[in-house]
């Protein structure tokens, strides 16, 4: 790796900081004790901060110009997830049912170690470093604009470490770079019965497996190959005991999607199922939408910026590229429906760990990403920073 040693110096910092994090980890919106490490650091390295209490997130600045120069803003999120760690690791949860199985602590440490770097060495303009709640459950990225995290601010970067490369591999792509995330539940109401007596009944699980696999069809068979899509019915509930007809059903799953028209075709295609499976065994079938997270869609001059870094602090052989979006969900989309910016991805598979994926409670990810990470952020700051103090000019 070619230009990493910017941030050896603070390595050790940031390896001390996320394990005392994914010791702490806190679910969405109760970062208490997570927010409280970020400050205490926030603190040493004498950077301002604002924090908007339990349930919203920190907003540190770092001041090196005056308001016409650029300001751009690096982001990190705080939350862990449900689950229980089975890692093994001496620095494992110390609280039940919860785990950093995301990665988020090593996000935190990143922008700990890039704001060592940025504070210890200004650059000609303006930083803001976002710690975010609730990323993966709540957009916690809402709550910090409406706090103000984008006021005067150009561009914005942040990143998610990942087990798909290797480290010493950063991916930076233009446009599309993860899915709409949609969720919906149907809801079946049939008539219940005895199960010896099926023709006194509209049996609301046999209309649940004929939506199933109905539904599948709608990627299968409506939708162009070429846009990627994901239609997941993940939970079911129905009936109450072996011998008795089901009167009502409950069906919930997400859409994921790429494109808008897409997007409102499957879900108008979702309920014109719904409603002919249901006229079919005359029940009464309810589809109910909620729509989640919007796409991130990398802008073209940050991800120019973002790849300038990438080969300054990796050398060409770092910069990984990506063929296909992936069908994941980020509500760092939220600030870019505000901001130019871009959203990366750090290698960092461990090695005997490349089959452990996200969220699994054995996830585990190289802490030598730790040094990527925060060089990157370093460099793609002082990138962003000239970039836009030239088109000012």
């Amino acid at each position: 790796m070619a230009h990493i040693l910017t941030s050896e110096r603070v390595f050790p910092r940031m390896v001390d900081l996320r394990r005392y994090l994914h010791r702490h980890p806190e679910l969405a919106f109760e970062e208490k004790k997570t927010a409280s490490i970020v400050i205490d650091e926030l603190k040493r390295l004498g950077i301002p901060f604002w924090y908007g209490g339990v349930g919203s997130g920190i907003i540190a600045k770092l001041i090196n110009g005056g308001q016409k120069a650029p300001t751009i803003a690096v982001r990190a999120d705080m939350d862990a997830l449900p689950g229980q760690e089975n890692t093994g690791l001496p620095f494992a949860s110390l609280h039940p049912g919860k785990m950093h199985a995301c990665g988020h602590d090593g996000h935190m440490a990143m922008v700990l170690g890039a704001a060592a770097l940025l504070k210890e060495n200004p650059p000609p303009g303006n930083v803001v470093f976002i710690f975010q709640p609730a990323e993966e459950k709540g957009a916690g990225a809402k709550v910090m604009i409406q706090a103000g995290a984008l006021e005067g601010v150009n561009a914005i970067f942040g990143g998610h470490v990942t087990r798909h490369y290797q480290v010493g591999g950063i991916m930076v792509a233009k446009g599309v770079i993860t899915a709409q995330s949609d969720g919906f539940t149907i809801r079946i109401k049939g008539r219940g019965g005895h199960g010896a007596r099926p023709h006194e009944t509209v049996d609301a699980v046999v209309v649940t497996g004929l939506l199933i696999m109905a539904v599948q069809t709608l990627v299968s068979r409506e939708i162009n190959p070429a846009y990627p899509s994901v239609v997941t019915i993940g939970k079911v509930e129905a009936g109450s005991a072996g011998n008795v007809i089901a009167e009502e059903a409950i069906l919930e799953g997400t859409i994921r999607t790429t494109n808008l028209d897409v997007q409102n075709y499957i879900i108008d295609g979702l309920k014109r199922i719904a409603t002919a499976v249901g006229e079919l065994h005359n029940a009464r079938v309810e589809v109910e939408i909620r729509h989640g997270y919007p796409p991130v869609i990398n802008t073209g001059k940050e991800t120019e910026i973002a790849q300038r870094a990438v080969v300054e602090i990796l050398g060409s052989k770092g910069l990984v590229t990506m063929d296909y979006p992936s069908m994941g969900a980020e509500d760092f989309s939220f600030y870019l429906l505000h901001v130019p910016g871009c959203y990366v991805r750090f290698g960092a598979c461990q090695q005997g760990c490349e089959n452990i994926p996200l969220h699994s409670p054995s996830f585990d990810f190289d802490e030598e990403a730790l040094k990527v990470g925060a060089a990157f952020f370093d460099r793609v700051v002082r990138e962003a920073i000239a970039e836009y103090a030239d088109n000012s000019q």
